[in-house]
């Protein structure tokens, strides 16, 4: 007895773009993306503030420093680690930078320098110590979030450094080609995290990592490298928020970047990053992190405000985390 295609399927096989097309608008990302444009458009309902260049702009630049500390952390998150130093790392290599240059005296080129060689070695040793004495990712970067933000308070000693010269602005004050300059920065480094995750052989290894870190290990791929890289590259990336957060703010405190490390990580896990790894996508954090920055301006400019914010925010979350999962199970994705 012959089987009767349904048209739908004789649709998609007849046309690869209906079907392809169809992949994309069910995925992770194309749902959170739809989730998103809803959003836009409820809240542009609520005042007429929101839905305008200037503020869009201006919300994409005070992510920035997220959106560059997410970066790494979707790398970590997909191996089934986790990073809570970032907030710690990012404070202390800002503090470093701002008093080698105002107490001790050092040319602000080499103390920028310094403030990326700073973050960038916090998170080496985080690294080390995870894969050569084997400290799991949660215990090791929970000590260092505390014992780096001491470290910041001891330098900092209640002080802030300010006085910057004029130029220190250019990176997170002004803009270029009618776009904030971070914002610039944070585009060119996404597309670069992007195509390493999703088209070279380190990506496919930490995808690969987080289905099965014993299994990566005995097909070849060099695991503790790979680990120490990544946490390394959050360091970095940790620091270059730095910088760019004094640039933008023009003072350094002895209280940066406290808290930090949940907005990283609720960018991630929102944009469909599995907290138990193997999957994830840097387009997915991005989406995530513009979401949650948009429902917080769009809020406040619609005159809701206080406790009332944080409880519709969580509740969309929540709610945008159900849907995407409720439609992946449907379509038998992961």
């Amino acid at each position: 007895m012959a089987v009767t295609e349904r048209p739908s399927q004789l649709t998609e096989q007849s046309n690869p773009i209906v079907s392809r097309l169809r992949a994309v608008v069910l995925s992770k990302e194309g749902i959170l993306f739809l989730i998103m444009i809803a959003a836009m458009l409820i809240l542009s309902l609520l005042t007429d503030k929101f839905l305008t260049t200037n503020n869009l702009l201006n919300q994409l630049r005070l992510v920035t420093e997220i959106g560059l500390m997410a970066l790494p952390m979707t790398f970590i998150i997909i191996t089934g680690g986790i990073d809570l130093s970032v907030g710690s790392i990012f404070g202390l290599s800002a503090i470093v930078m701002g008093f080698l240059w105002q107490d001790s005296g050092w040319p602000l080129e080499l103390a920028i320098i310094m403030c990326m060689v700073v973050g960038t070695t916090a998170g080496f040793m985080n690294g080390l110590f995870i894969v050569r004495v084997g400290v799991p990712p949660l215990i090791m970067t929970l000590a260092t979030l505390a014992l780096y933000r001491g470290m910041a308070l001891g330098v900092s000693e209640a002080r802030s450094a300010r006085g910057f010269p004029d130029w220190f602005f250019d990176l997170g004050q002004r803009q270029f080609l009618g776009i904030p300059s971070q914002l610039w920065i944070l585009l060119i480094a996404a597309i670069i995290a992007g195509i390493v995750l999703a088209r070279t052989p380190f990506g496919r290894g930490i995808y690969a990592m987080g289905n099965n870190e014993l299994g990566a290990r005995f097909s070849g791929i060099p695991v503790r490298l790979y680990k120490l890289a990544i946490y390394t590259f959050s360091g970095f990336m940790a620091g270059l928020a730095g910088y760019i957060f004094t640039s933008r703010i023009s003072t350094t405190r002895a209280d940066m970047g406290t808290g930090l490390e949940l907005d990283v990580i609720a960018a991630v896990v929102l944009g469909g990053t599995s907290i138990n790894g193997g999957s994830g996508s840097i387009v997915g954090t991005m989406i995530g992190l513009i979401l949650i920055q948009l429902l917080k301006n769009g809020l406040l400019l619609g005159g809701i405000k206080g406790d009332a914010t944080i409880v519709i925010i969580g509740a969309i979350l929540i709610l945008a985390i159900l849907i995407n999962n409720l439609v992946q199970r449907r379509t038998g994705g992961d």
